[in-house]
């Protein structure tokens, strides 16, 4: 697998993430939703555009434009999104009128931006971008097939600087539809507490993350080492297992394992054996109480372990097991529900 270095981060979440690169005041919710902290849009977009523009692209173009700023890039020679439901609030707004009007003397804009290309589409428009487009709609496995995509890019033009990125939002619509299937937790008074007690459910989350990929290492010198996925596993400790020997690592070469535990005990039981397993003296990390469960839910662990390398700490919110000095390798392992599995290596040189 090819590696790369990771040289902008850009990233809007239910934590402030957007200014800062730590998470010393984490906010708390209660319910069972986590909605994202916005910053002030015009800072990146114009003003007159954003009347036209749904909060996911908002979020989705601003976290964008921030990573290309803070990587020094201008415009991107490829634009690659992940993306589990796209731009749901208005798919919502296009069928509520459609029944509304009775299919009659539709307004054609709520039905052009629901695509799941609207995003990439729209940033690539603002910065005049007429390279490489894609977008993946891979459930659970978006972001990690967005990421595999500039991977395998950069392997065959090394000379390219490629955005790849994920957004997924909460409506007021796709909760109430998700909630019926028994997802989401009925009660929580602490989302930073959802691990302390076992109980059935999730918390519901969101967020949009955008990171600048090259060959070319910045003063960070922080790249992603490789990425895999794996769908119902039939044995998910051996794989892991062999995703660490492909790397000519050992479990214990491994300075943090960022667990997608989620706080649904249904599922985290599972996890937490299997990591105990590989990982008996290795420092373990969560995430989920911090941005919540989505299909891109991993694009805010990616930007987490960046982070904790950047900074060589590792935030005391984050750290459930052990601890670390300076980490120098970062394992994410995710997991949505009871199917999808994913793994991401990082590391700082």
């Amino acid at each position: 697998m090819h590696s790369a270095y990771i040289t902008g981060t850009g990233i809007i979440s239910p934590q402030l993430t957007w200014d800062v690169e730590n998470l010393s005041d984490p906010k708390i919710f209660g319910g069972n939703r986590l909605t994202c902290i916005e910053p002030d849009y015009s800072q990146w977009l114009d003003v007159k555009q954003m009347r036209r523009m749904s909060r996911v692209m908002k979020m989705g173009t601003a976290a964008a434009k921030l990573a290309l700023q803070n990587a020094g890039v201008a415009v991107p020679d490829a634009i690659l999104t992940g993306t589990g439901l796209g731009c749901l609030e208005d798919t919502g707004n296009f069928l509520e009128k459609m029944i509304e009007l009775k299919e009659d003397s539709l307004n054609p804009t709520p039905f052009i931006q629901s695509t799941h290309n609207t995003i990439g589409s729209h940033i690539a428009f603002l910065l005049q971008c007429l390279s490489y487009n894609q977008t993946y709609s891979h459930g659970a496995f978006s972001f990690e097939s967005a990421l595999l995509d500039g991977l395998l890019q950069l392997s065959e033009k090394p000379d390219l600087k490629i955005l790849v990125g994920a957004a997924d939002e909460i409506t007021n619509r796709s909760h109430v539809i998700l909630n019926r299937f028994g997802i989401f937790k009925k009660q929580n008074d602490n989302s930073l507490d959802i691990f302390k007690t076992k109980s059935k459910g999730t918390l519901h989350g969101e967020g949009s993350a955008w990171f600048v990929l090259s060959n070319q290492a910045d003063e960070s010198k922080i790249k992603v080492e490789g990425v895999t996925t794996l769908y119902r596993p039939e044995n998910i400790a051996l794989e892991i297992e062999k995703f660490i020997a492909r790397h000519n690592l050992k479990p214990t070469d491994l300075d943090l394992v960022l667990s997608g535990k989620s706080g649904d005990y249904r599922f985290d039981d599972e996890m937490e054996s299997v990591v105990l397993k590989i990982f008996p003296l290795n420092a373990v990390g969560v995430f989920k109480h911090l941005c919540g469960e989505y299909f891109t839910a991993s694009s805010f662990s990616f930007w987490l372990a960046y982070s904790i390398l950047k900074s060589g700490h590792v935030p005391p919110v984050v750290l459930e097991r052990g601890s670390v000095a300076v980490p120098k390798r970062v394992m994410i392992y995710n997991r949505y529900l009871q199917d999808h599995h994913s793994l991401i290596l990082l590391s700082k040189e």
